[in-house]
């Protein structure tokens, strides 16, 4: 769903790199449409469109694709130029050995590599020349690769295992989102895991549809998480947008081919919970409806569920430290 929102987390993650650069970064949240109260609200989200334009604005104002974290600077268009320099390989495996190859040029670079591990392939990420305390830009770097080479073959690589040199952060309830697979902390690398099948698909792409997808990547891949296969995406997809017809939990198992039991048991395992999940959607939907439609608030606040515009405002206000009207005012 188009609806997902970004934590509030990666906003501040984003901004780290910066702010060690110097950059007075509170004119960019202004024209991205943050308001700086969000940066105070942990549980705060905004919408994807907003933090992919926080991206773009970041990348333009430091002329630097790592946004601050390396200790080279990445100038703007290496990615681009990195995908003209892929886009006519024959095979996915060609493609992503000589995307690595081509940052290998760049001294003090995040070193990219593509090993196969049986009837497995392995994309790792070396950060080691990285000043990345959030693992912000790591992160982003096995987003973006893993839904270039996705873009490159024209389908969605299923992701088998995610690997992390680091424990668990408290912000891994989203990775649910970024890495829709098992996850493993505290590993000997930091790295994503696939079926070697894919490295033999033929690219479907080319320099028409490349231009197209250059004009908003990669904060584009970022800034949309796919939560792919897991059974929270399933569950969000087949609840929509109608909160009124919303199944019972038993209804939903049904659909599911699951027992009520095991569904929760599954969604225990995810780190959610039925309930959690109904909230969340309820959340993203009213962030959509305030950023991108005319209806009245109060209109929105019965479309989700809320027996008293009052407790819409109280809920959202708990969600993104802003009161609905003050959400929508920024976004006008």
């Amino acid at each position: 769903m188009r609806e997902r929102t970004i934590a509030s987390h990666f906003v501040r993650a984003a901004l780290r790199g910066a702010e060690r650069q110097g950059e007075d970064c509170a004119p960019l949240l202004r024209q991205a449409g943050i308001q700086p109260a969000v940066l105070e609200q942990a549980r705060a989200r905004i919408a994807p469109e907003q933090f992919a334009r926080l991206l773009q604005l970041l990348w333009e104002s430091l002329d630097d694709e790592y946004l601050g974290f390396g200790r080279l600077r990445s100038k703007r268009g290496t990615f681009a130029m990195m995908c003209h320099a892929i886009i006519h390989c024959r095979t996915l495996e060609k493609a992503l050995g000589r995307g690595a190859l081509f940052y290998g040029l760049f001294a003090e670079a995040p070193t990219i590599s593509i090993h196969r591990e049986g009837d497995w392939a392995r994309l790792t990420v070396d950060d080691s020349t990285l000043w990345d305390p959030d693992h912000f830009l790591l992160e982003s770097l096995l987003v973006i690769w893993h839904r270039l080479a996705s873009w490159l073959i024209g389908q969605r690589i299923r992701l088998e295992e995610a690997c992390f040199s680091y424990p668990e952060p408290a912000h891994s309830a989203e990775y649910d989102l970024l890495f829709p697979c098992p996850r493993r902390y505290t590993a000997g690398s930091t790295s994503l895991l696939f079926h070697a099948r894919y490295l033999a698909m033929p690219l479907l792409q080319d320099e028409r549809t490349l231009k197209q997808f250059l004009q908003h990547s990669p904060a584009d891949l970022l800034a949309r998480p796919d939560g792919g296969d897991s059974l929270t995406s399933q569950i969000r997809r087949l609840l929509g947008r109608d909160c009124a017809s919303w199944p019972a939990l038993e209804a939903l198992a049904r659909q599911l081919h699951m027992s009520p039991p095991t569904l929760r048991r599954h969604l225990r395992e995810e780190g959610s919970s039925f309930q959690e999940l109904k909230d969340q959607l309820r959340r993203d939907l009213a962030i959509y409806h305030l950023g991108r439609t005319e209806l009245p608030i109060q209109d929105i606040a019965e479309q989700l569920g809320f027996s008293e515009p009052s407790a819409f405002h109280r809920a959202f206000k708990k969600w993104t430290g802003l009161t609905p009207g003050a959400y929508r005012a920024q976004e006008s």
